[in-house]
């Protein structure tokens, strides 16, 4: 179960990346439009509507991508690095991304069938640290 346990960090990982670089690239897009409607008609009244509901949306949509994905890579260093906190932040993560159909509903479900195994719950306990006094 520790090869899944790895393949699952390293997805979790990917997947997290291709939303931060998904989350950059609308960055781009929705301020290059903004850019663009101010050089194009810096006098027009509906200019100066627009662009404030462009900025709005488009920060809506970057911070939508980023909150949802920051977490997908933390979830997968932690669960690379056996951290016993990853296995539940890996089992919510991979609960939400049943939603995203069709690749985040393959790896949800991987992610819940690798978390939720006995032997793989064994590997997230803690070790026991001697007491000393």
């Amino acid at each position: 179960m520790r090869k899944h346990i790895q393949i699952l960090g390293i997805l979790n990982i990917v997947w997290g990346s291709f939303g931060v670089m998904g989350a950059l690239i609308i960055l781009l897009i929705f301020g290059g439009a903004i850019g663009l409607i101010g050089m194009a008609s810096p006098h027009d009244p509906g200019a100066h509507f627009a662009i404030p509901i462009i900025s709005v949306v488009g920060g809506a949509v970057f911070l939508l991508l980023i909150v949802t994905s920051v977490p997908s890579i933390v979830a997968g260093i932690g669960l690379l690095r056996l951290a016993s906190w990853s296995r539940i932040l890996a089992i919510v993560l991979s609960a939400l991304h049943l939603l995203s159909i069709p690749l985040g509903t393959a790896l949800g479900v991987y992610g819940l069938w690798v978390l939720l195994s006995d032997e793989t719950a064994a590997l997230f306990v803690p070790a026991e640290r001697p007491v000393t006094i």
